[in-house]
């Protein structure tokens, strides 16, 4: 792969970023690479100076994006690096960390990185479109790299809808809400409520449903080319919302629909590369540690 030489470097202000930030920063430095910073980051940054990224443009002038913390913050950067196509490479310092593959403590994988020791996985994203009414008006619309939630409001309350796939009628619901999630978001919020890990190079989506009326109601797999629609009942007291990668929430009237499709652009992951994608799932999900204590 291609070395690189130009990177803009985020953090979020969450317990031991900003040690990292600024190690990062200095070994970067010392490697003469061109860095930008967002504004956050650069207050973690005194008395370094780095450019902040002030307009769009400044986008376009570099070859990657490197995030220090968890997922939470590389799924923030998805949104910045989306519409130049930058790709993304994310430095651990959140708890599970399932797209944040190097440790704090080896930036020489870093190093490797910007030496062109890399590969690049493409990881599609979901949109979801929001219709308050029957017409085809979209009252809003946000991309999810993770899932795509529907959620009660302010008050726990069960909410009736259908769903259906492809324009065909599946079932009717009723429950806390449903979680459509893809492969990269199988090990997220999905996996807490029993849905399966799907391998990222699944092309391939799952809807999970969260604390069902009907014990019958399980998880279902399906092409990741589907359009899944979810309409709201009339009758539901509540309005409840959509949530794209736990972001802003968007309301939803009874009687609303969502749509839910894959969007056309894809997110480009950088792995190092000793990255194994079941290597990270025994690490993440302590199925090693699980294994020694039985011994």
């Amino acid at each position: 792969m291609k070395p690189i030489h130009k990177i803009i470097l985020i953090g979020r202000p969450i317990a031991g970023v900003s040690e990292t930030v600024n190690a990062l920063y200095d070994f970067l430095t010392h490697r003469h690479t061109e860095i930008a910073v967002d504004q956050d980051t650069a207050q973690m940054l005194s008395p370094h100076h780095a450019p902040i990224i002030a307009d769009s443009e400044i986008f376009n002038h570099f070859q990657l994006i490197i995030v220090v913390g968890g997922d939470g913050s590389l799924l923030n950067a998805v949104h910045l690096a989306l519409p130049y196509g930058l790709p993304v490479l994310g430095i651990n310092r959140g708890r599970l960390g399932f797209l944040t593959d190097i440790h704090p403590n080896n930036l020489q994988k870093v190093g490797d990185v910007l030496d062109g020791q890399y590969h690049i996985e493409p990881r599609f994203l979901l949109e979801a479109e929001i219709y308050n009414d029957n017409s085809d008006q979209i009252h809003s619309k946000n991309i999810a790299l993770n899932d795509v939630v529907l959620l009660p409001g302010d008050v726990a309350h069960m909410i009736g809808f259908e769903i259906y796939i492809n324009q065909q009628f599946v079932c009717q619901q009723r429950a806390d809400g449903l979680i459509i999630a893809t492969p990269t978001g199988s090990t997220a919020y999905a996996l807490s409520g029993g849905g399966p890990i799907l391998h990222p190079h699944l092309d391939a989506v799952v809807l999970v449903p969260m604390f069902p009326h009907t014990l019958s109601s399980r998880p279902i797999v399906v092409s990741g080319n589907s359009e899944i629609e979810l309409r709201i009942s009339s009758g539901n007291i509540i309005s409840p919302h959509v949530s794209c990668d736990g972001q802003k929430r968007l309301p939803l009237q009874p009687g609303g629909r969502v749509k839910v499709k894959k969007n056309p652009k894809m997110l480009s992951l950088v792995h190092p590369l000793d990255y194994i994608y079941f290597k990270t799932l025994r690490e993440k999900l302590k199925w090693e540690s699980q294994l020694h204590n039985q011994e």
